[in-house]
């Protein structure tokens, strides 16, 4: 049976093309209200990244059975994703915006990790592949994911330390 990776893999695809059409609203939203992107060099390679995973998954796991366990991980993870949306609302973007003066969110999951969202990304890029019995895709996808979380939180982690935000 095909249906279940098929439906899987639009799910998720729908999802991500729809977050970037929120993350789109929310930084024009954003910039106009003064706000300002920091480091959108790294940006074109997470886009790469992500849009590579996901291709790479339709191409790799298409017909594939479903593990049930990394399937209830991954959609666990969907739970706490749409935790982190309600939580940043009008704030959460894919790229990295400052607001200046705007405090930093510490609430939702933020009271417990810093970056909440990127640690959610990491579960995401391992456990939809292991769901489809790719391991070796997850390795690698989760290594070039680090690569790129490391430039990117280190730069968001500086923008917001000279903005005054982070302390």
């Amino acid at each position: 049976m095909m249906w279940p990776s098929i439906a899987l893999l639009a799910f998720v695809t729908l999802q991500r093309l729809g977050e970037l059409v929120l993350a789109r609203r929310n930084t024009a939203a954003l910039l106009a209200s003064g706000a300002k992107e920091v480091a959108p060099e790294h940006y074109p390679v997470m886009v790469a990244l992500h849009a590579g995973w996901i291709i790479g998954l339709w191409l790799l796991a298409s017909g594939r059975p479903i593990a049930l366990f990394w399937f209830l991980v991954f959609m666990g993870l969907q739970v706490l994703r749409l935790w982190v949306l309600a939580t940043l609302k009008g704030r959460w973007t894919t790229r990295i915006i400052i607001l200046p003066g705007a405090p930093l969110v510490r609430s939702g999951p933020y009271r417990f990790l810093r970056h909440p969202n990127y640690t959610i990304v990491v579960g995401e890029i391992a456990a939809l592949p292991l769901a489809f019995g790719l391991p070796l895709y997850a390795i690698v996808f989760s290594l070039l994911n680090a690569l790129v979380l490391y430039v990117r939180v280190k730069a968001e982690n500086a923008a917001l330390k000279s903005a005054m935000i982070l302390k």
